[in-house]
């Protein structure tokens, strides 16, 4: 099956522009916002609110049980003997 042209299409050219970012005078002024120190501040509110409200829910019971093991000397040296020998056997094995 062969698809002929209806009619003239010209392809689009990579290096043409539509014109519709160009100036015509230099005179034109940029559009501005200016926003209230009241604005500002419910903006800040509403970026901390979001924040709250994405972050994931603390387990209590979990952080007692690793605030409990950070005091522990001896998980401690345990913890750190055993990450101290995976290092070493990664190197030398």
């Amino acid at each position: 099956m062969t698809v002929d042209r209806v009619g003239h299409v010209e392809p689009i050219s990579p290096g043409r522009k539509s014109g519709r970012g160009e100036r015509l005078g230099g005179n034109e002024k940029a559009d501005t916002i200016n926003l209230s120190a009241e604005a500002v501040i419910q903006a800040e509110r509403y970026q901390v609110l979001e924040l709250i409200n994405s972050a994931p829910e603390t387990d209590e019971a979990r952080i007692v049980e690793l605030r409990q093991k950070m005091d522990d000397p001896s998980y401690v040296n345990d913890r750190i003997g055993d990450t101290a020998d995976r290092i070493l056997s990664a190197w030398f094995s």
